[in-house]
């Protein structure tokens, strides 16, 4: 699986490391990536993503996966999320 968070689209960036005397080889910057579970309240269930650190508290802050699938964008989302994001959508009452 690539290093990409599966919630933010987050992913390796490249750069250059510089030295004192200003020489500039290429490098990656790489995503701070976990694997973590996450529950969803309203379809009762766990599910595994790799997310990054930054999202992850991103989620806490919204106030849990639904509520932070539920405002993200379709683009930045993987496969798996969007999937989990429109049974969260099927799931919920209309209101």
């Amino acid at each position: 699986m690539a290093r990409r968070c599966e919630l933010t689209g987050k992913g390796v960036m490249s750069g250059n490391n510089v030295s004192h005397a200003l020489n500039r080889t290429r490098r990656k910057f790489l995503p701070n990536l976990s694997t973590v579970k996450l529950a969803s309240e309203t379809l009762g269930e766990t599910y595994k993503f790799k997310v990054s650190a930054s999202a992850l508290r991103t989620v806490e802050h919204r106030g849990g996966l639904d509520a932070f699938l539920l405002k993200a964008s379709d683009g930045e989302l993987s496969d798996r999320a969007l999937a989990v994001k429109k049974a969260v959508k099927k799931a919920q009452p209309a209101a």
